[in-house]
């Protein structure tokens, strides 16, 4: 692999959002995220077509328990390396992997257990990328910066979810999965020349137990330090412990919740399909605001305040009855969870010690895609037992609760981001 080269100094001429530095890493992680839209939905394809339903499922799920129990480690694995070099190698395990399923796709029909060793692999090497990412952008920018690479990387997201499964859907017209899987391997081809073309700096310790070289000590040893260094920070144990409150309380309410309450309530497909783009414009507002303006005052409260408001948004979802209502509800709830989320990332970024940063970006995502899908179940059989408006009041009481748990906490409401001198 290329020798990486640093830059002691990245304090950018320009704001983020036109720094070419950035930019270069914001398109090839747009690029990777794409590839990963049209890789899933070429793997449900492939799935659907080699067997039943229950094992569509069984191939869907495979891949998230590595991505799960393999995610602290992921982290582990940042810290100690260059994470610019985890987030290449693994985009370059990804690109081989799927071009190899392409390639054999072609050639036969897909058996089972290939699309679930598929899948099991792609997670392991996800639960590899997904810290790394978290841990680079300090490395490319400066800390007044953050907020607004947060923003910018939000809006990647979003791109990736809208533009993914249209350009899969057309893979896959014109040539079938094998096609899909293809369009994919080159997408995550794509991000390696721009990944190389990143300037990163050297990271900058804030202590000294920080800067001790963990090469001297067991992966294990690193693990449970940084656990350690989150339980006992004063801003990030309880920035940690909201998002994992806001995750668990609204996750399955705005996934699995939203397409029952749809159902009971005879929308049909346009109201569901209008109450989700409503939320996804409502996310994407708040992110391009937080890109653009790079800073807002009292960042800690304002995202407490935001969460409570979006919380009760979503509660109050299950109550109404017209679907302009809650497609309106929905918006409102999509851009307070949007400056929440923002918000969350920037603090995160701008408040951990850089030598922890990919620790504590594991212990973040883990409650996103290992601790929040177990809600999935309990709120449809939930539903189904009580019907939507009582799940949708009490998931959304949880989540409250984590906003009134941010509110209470001194360092959380006087929590700030940094700002650039004019």
């Amino acid at each position: 692999m290329a020798t990486l080269e640093t830059t002691p100094s990245l304090r950018p001429a320009s704001p983020a959002h036109r720094d070419a530095n950035v930019l270069r890493w914001l398109a090839a992680y747009t690029a990777s995220l794409v590839g990963d839209a049209v890789y899933f939905l070429a793997l449900g394809w492939s799935a659907q077509r080699a067997a039943g339903p229950t094992e569509v499922g069984l191939v869907m799920a495979a891949g998230a328990l590595p991505r799960a129990v393999l995610m602290l480690g992921g982290g582990v694995v940042a810290d100690r390396l260059d994470p610019r070099r985890v987030i290449l190698g693994s985009d370059a395990l990804r690109c081989l992997l799927i071009l190899s399923v392409a390639a054999a796709i072609a050639l036969t029909t897909p058996a089972l257990w290939l699309l679930v060793a598929v899948a099991l692999v792609f997670g392991a090497v996800d639960a590899l990328f997904v810290p790394a990412v978290g841990a680079l952008p300090p490395r490319i920018t400066s800390a007044d910066q953050l907020a607004r690479v947060t923003g910018l990387r939000s809006l990647a997201m979003r791109l990736g979810q809208i533009a993914g499964p249209p350009i899969g859907g057309l893979a896959m017209g014109l040539g079938g999965p094998a096609v899909a899987f293809a369009i994919a391997g080159a997408l995550f081809a794509l991000s390696l020349p721009l990944l190389l073309s990143v300037r990163i700096r050297p990271p900058d310790p804030r202590n000294d137990e920080a800067a001790t070289p963990s090469g001297s000590r067991t992966a294990r040893a690193d693990l449970l330090d940084g656990l350690r260094y989150i339980r006992r920070h004063r801003l990030l144990g309880p920035l940690v412990l909201v998002g994992a409150v806001c995750e668990l309380g609204l996750t399955g309410t705005l996934n699995v919740g939203m397409v029952l309450l749809n159902a009971e309530r005879g929308w049909g497909a346009s109201g569901l399909g209008l109450i989700v783009s409503c939320f996804g414009a409502g996310a994407a507002a708040s992110a391009a605001l937080l890109a653009v303006a790079g800073w807002l005052p009292r960042a800690g409260l304002t995202m407490a305040t935001t969460l409570l408001l979006g919380s009760a948004g979503a509660a109050v979802m299950g109550v109404v009855p017209a679907l302009w209502s809650a497609a309106v509800l929905a918006a409102f709830t999509g851009l307070c969870a949007g400056v929440f989320g923002s918000l969350d990332g920037a603090l995160v970024q701008t408040t951990a010690d850089p030598a922890y940063l990919g620790r504590v970006t594991s212990v973040v995502m883990l409650t996103m895609v290992g601790f929040a899908p177990l809600s999935y179940p309990l709120v449809g059989a939930a539903i189904g037992a009580w019907g939507a408006t009582p799940v949708f009041l009490a998931c959304g009481g949880l989540s409250c609760l984590g906003a009134v748990y941010a509110l209470a906490s001194r360092p959380v409401r006087q929590a700030r981001l940094p700002r650039r001198e004019p």
